[in-house]
Parts: structure tokens; C-alpha cells; sequence
């Protein structure tokens, strides 16, 4: 086993380092474009129905399911191109690979996202995460059930974990308790919901936006769940 960090990096995906609420406004657009309104709603049922079954998001999963349905929609083929297509990198939060190289300087930067097996590697690949990460990147259907994976992969003694939903962090809180630095950047439909803000205890840190880690420095994050515990 490889001696581990000191202290490691893990940064979500989806409204953490991209803007995946605009993504999916862009998809929607198209669809309706493309399908038309009763297909459209047609295959965004598909898509909730599958993404409450299998506990993530799989928008060529439900494209197939929908092709079922409708085998000789042609259109299935444009939006799987729509799709994979999709310019990625345009929808980054601002300086969010400026951050990626900033923690980089301090230890390992392992993008840790949930997802399908087609579409979310293609969305950080093309989008540039890939590469910023230097190819660590890890991709679960519940990334906070397989943190023991994580830490055999990239050991580390403390870990500073950044993502929009207050309850995976608090569910990698309460796994690693003090081994953990929690980051809580409000970007996204999930980090402004108050059902879940109210449900769910704040973060060791909350920044507005990604690019505001850029005003920290290694000592800052380290202190910020000290002074979260001490509260």
C-alpha cells in the first residue's frame, strides 16, 4: 500500500465544478425541440423514474428505455449525439481549474462523482477535469457508501472533501469524522433547497462559489473544522 498523504483533496462534479443545472436546461431545450412536447414529457418521466430506482442520473439510460418505446424515433440518435457532444467546458464555474491547481500544490486533487458509466466520464473528460485531476478521478453510484475504496486508492490521513449536497457531506462527516474537512459551495438547485438546508447540519466551511477556495490557504481549510467543532 502506498505511504499515504497528508491530506488529500476530493471534489464532486455536478453544480461543484460545473454548472450541471445549466447543462440540464440545455437538454431540456433540445429535447423539447427535438420531440416535441408529449415526447418530451414522456421521456423526463423515464428519466426521474430511473434516476429514483438506480440512485443517479443516467440521461442515455432513460434515452434507451425511451428508444423502446418509440423504435423508430430517429430523433433518439440526435439527442444521444446532443449528448456526447455537449460542450462540457463551456459550463465551468468560473476558475474552477484554477482551484483543481491550487489544491494540487498541497496533495492529491481526485475528482469523486456519482454517475453512469458513459455519460459522466465523457462530461469530465471533455470538460477538461480529466486532465486538471491528472486522470485521478473516481466515479460510484453512491460515491458516500464506498469511501473504504477511496481511501485504499488514495490513503491520506486528513481529507478535504468539497460538494453541493450538505448530505453526502454529512454522511462522509460521520464516516470520517475528524479525518474529514467538509466544504460546502452554495452553487446549484440542491445547495439552495431549503427542505435540505434544513435538514441536514452546515458544513465545516461554505463558500458562496468554488472560485472563493482560491482566498484560502492550507492552514485556513485545515482550521475550518476546528472551528466547526468548536461551535
Amino acid at each position: 500500500m502506498a505511504k499515504p498523504a497528508a491530506i488529500a483533496f476530493l471534489l464532486d462534479v455536478d453544480n461543484t465544478l460545473i454548472d450541471n443545472d445549466a447543462i440540464i436546461e440545455d437538454l431540456k431545450t433540445h429535447l423539447r425541440r427535438v420531440l416535441g412536447p408529449t415526447h418530451f414529457e414522456r421521456y423526463w418521466a423515464i428519466f426521474e423514474a430511473q434516476r429514483e430506482e438506480l440512485g443517479y442520473v443516467d440521461y442515455l439510460g432513460a434515452l434507451q428505455s425511451f428508444r423502446l418505446e418509440n423504435p423508430c424515433d430517429q430523433h433518439c440518435l440526435e439527442i444521444s449525439n446532443f449528448l456526447l457532444d455537449y460542450p462540457f467546458a463551456s459550463r465551468l464555474f468560473p476558475r474552477a481549474l484554477d482551484v483543481i491547481g491550487r489544491l494540487a500544490a498541497w496533495g492529491p486533487t481526485i475528482i469523486l462523482s456519482d454517475g453512469d458509466v458513459v455519460f459522466q466520464p465523457r462530461k469530465i473528460h471533455r470538460s477538461g477535469l480529466y486532465d486538471a485531476a491528472r486522470g485521478r478521478v473516481l466515479i460510484y453510484i453512491n460515491k458516500e457508501r464506498h469511501l473504504d475504496d477511496v481511501e485504499r486508492r488514495y490513503p491520506a490521513d486528513h481529507y478535504v472533501m468539497v460538494d453541493d449536497k450538505l448530505r453526502i457531506l454529512s454522511a462522509m462527516k460521520h464516516a470520517w469524522e475528524s479525518r474529514v474537512t467538509t466544504v460546502f459551495p452554495r452553487q446549484g438547485h440542491y445547495a439552495n433547497d431549503p427542505r435540505v438546508l434544513a435538514t441536514y447540519g452546515p458544513a465545516d466551511l461554505t463558500v458562496n462559489r468554488i472560485a472563493d477556495l482560491l482566498q484560502y490557504d492550507l492552514p485556513a481549510l485545515r482550521r475550518a473544522d476546528a472551528l466547526h467543532a468548536g461551535k
